[in-house]
């Protein structure tokens, strides 16, 4: 009788080890499927839909005068056009605001988002992102003749700021009391009219991007603030939650380019800066935001 039992439960346990292994291993083939099921997908396709907004001057906008805007191009663009290439894919890109496209990778409308977009620590536990494909910081746009009064960060309190709903600009803004005034995809223009005008009083958003898009407007009274620098930032192509291979695959990409030099010529001809490479010089970091 005791023999009998002893068979027994080795029996059951054998039984149960060999469901457990197989439960193991059919969770691994699962998150192997996910991670390469979008990259499958993009392959089949034959190309990769990049959601973009057309509007942010030197990343992602329209090229010639206002009747004849209709190449789309900026060093966002650029480098998906060439990891596209790089990956045997066409390429097709998407216009879209600020706001929508996060949601528009997470419902698979679109298979990336290219538009400065910024690797948060939030973000990014809800996407995949590559590696960085450029480095920048946050400072603002303000009127010439006073700075718009902002002299410090904690000077945002009761101003209006111009900006995206769910940028992270707009939440350093708030974050520091400023009252955000919210624009669909607008044009630079539209931003940086109202500052100009009064209707806001500043714009907090990338160097970069703030720089080129001050220099296209000179009419209006408005220039970067002379001394703020601050929250180093890294932006990069946007995709969905474990989609590992196509992460991997675009990496691997953006690696050669930066090797061979591609990612600093982009930078240079749309930014006359090496975008590409971590900016030299102290920049604040900032404290109690969760980003």
């Amino acid at each position: 009788m005791k023999k009998l039992l002893v068979w027994f439960a080795v029996v059951t346990l054998t039984v149960l080890l060999a469901a457990c292994g197989e439960e193991a291993e059919n969770s691994q083939d699962a998150a192997e499927e996910s991670g390469s099921s979008k990259w499958k997908e993009i392959q089949e396709a034959g190309e990769i839909v990049a959601g973009t907004s057309g509007t942010l001057v030197a990343a992602s906008y329209y090229e010639g005068e206002e009747e004849n805007a209709d190449q789309l191009t900026g060093y966002d663009v650029e480098v998906m056009r060439e990891v596209a290439d790089r990956l045997g894919l066409d390429v097709s890109f998407e216009i879209m605001g600020i706001d929508s496209m996060l949601p528009a990778v997470n419902s698979g409308r679109i298979d990336v988002a290219v538009n400065d977009i910024e690797a948060t620590d939030n973000r990014k536990e809800k996407f995949n992102f590559s590696e960085p494909y450029k480095y920048s910081y946050s400072t603002m746009v303000v009127r010439k003749e006073d700075n718009s009064g902002i002299e410090s960060l904690e000077d945002l309190e009761g101003k209006k700021a111009g900006g995206g709903a769910t940028t992270i600009y707009s939440q350093i803004a708030e974050h520091y009391g400023a009252e955000v005034v919210t624009y669909g995809n607008a044009p630079n223009e539209a931003y940086l009219r109202d500052v100009d005008n009064g209707r806001t009083d500043v714009i907090v958003n990338d160097y970069f991007l703030s720089k080129f898009g001050v220099a296209a407007f000179p009419e209006f009274d408005i220039h970067l603030h002379p001394e703020l620098k601050f929250h180093p930032t890294e932006q990069a192509v946007v995709m969905p939650k474990n989609a590992d291979v196509l992460t991997g695959k675009i990496n691997e990409a953006l690696a050669e380019m930066r090797e061979d030099g591609t990612l600093t010529e982009l930078a240079e001809k749309f930014y006359k800066e090496d975008a590409s490479q971590k900016p030299e010089g102290e920049i604040q970091e900032l404290e109690g935001l969760d980003l």
